[in-house]
């Protein structure tokens, strides 16, 4: 095999949480490109099957399918939807985020979020996980934060409407690249490799003195477009890193080493 077909995604079974948001839409193009059989799930279903529809007309396999992640259930349905259509699954990429918590003070939002972002994570990634598993091959990876990486730098805000960021995505994120490694080790006799990736912020027409100041924190000097995040998800998942697990990768512009 050439170095550049270990990239292809050739006929594998990818399934992408989310797919219609900031970073996901970008990376339903990419992984579609790179040849995937590739299912986009979320709640929201209407935003999915509008993407999956532009992605065919371009003659790519995207598929839509109802999920909830906090709802096991929801999880095993879509399991089985997949299995039943495919006969298989290759590859898991969690992206899927909520955000509830909306200031520090919301208790009620905290809860929440803990049951999306940490229960629906872990059901995903073992009931998934599992029959990746079963296959013998396979890779699953998980999209953090680089805030998942550092304290938070509440200065960038000032002088804006942003409001202060709640804690539960440090939580979360920080947790994921610890929770990434934890399955690694668990997967990896069974040839499953788990890896993290963690990127910076994305740009969506933030106010300008928060973009000045993130950029100045950056090397780049730049916040990350919808290009930037998927060459880096197709490596960790097709046989171009097969001897890459454990591992949480910053696609971060440089902020996180400056």
């Amino acid at each position: 095999m050439s170095a550049l077909d270990r990239f292809s995604l050739r006929n594998q079974v990818i399934i992408l949480t989310g797919g219609a948001g900031l970073y996901g839409r970008g990376l339903v193009r990419d992984l579609a490109s790179a040849g995937a059989e590739l299912i986009i799930a979320s709640r929201n279903i209407e935003a999915l099957e509008k993407v999956a529809a532009e992605e065919r007309a371009d003659d790519h396999s995207v598929t839509a399918m109802q999920l909830d992640q906090a709802d096991e259930a929801s999880v095993l349905a879509l399991r089985d939807a997949v299995l039943a259509k495919f006969g298989r699954i290759d590859g898991l990429v969690n992206n899927a985020v909520a955000r509830p918590m909306k200031s520090p003070d919301s208790v009620e939002g905290w809860i929440e979020s803990m049951r999306v972002n940490a229960t629906g994570l872990y059901l995903i990634t073992h009931h998934i996980g599992k029959v990746i598993c079963d296959q013998g091959k396979g890779s699953v990876v998980n999209i953090g934060s680089m805030q998942g990486m550092i304290g938070p730098s509440f200065e960038l805000y000032a002088g804006t409407n942003m409001g202060v960021p709640p804690p539960d995505y440090f939580f979360h994120k920080g947790g994921m690249i610890n929770f990434t490694r934890y399955y690694a080790a668990l997967f990896g006799p069974k040839g499953v490799r788990v890896n993290c990736l963690s990127p910076g912020g994305f740009f969506n027409s933030q106010p300008e003195p928060f973009l000045t100041r993130y950029n100045e924190h950056t090397m780049l000097n730049r916040m990350a477009d919808p290009e930037d995040l998927g060459g880096s998800v197709i490596f960790l998942l097709s046989d171009a890193s097969k001897y890459i697990t454990g591992a949480n990768l910053a696609v971060d512009g440089g902020y996180t080493a400056k």
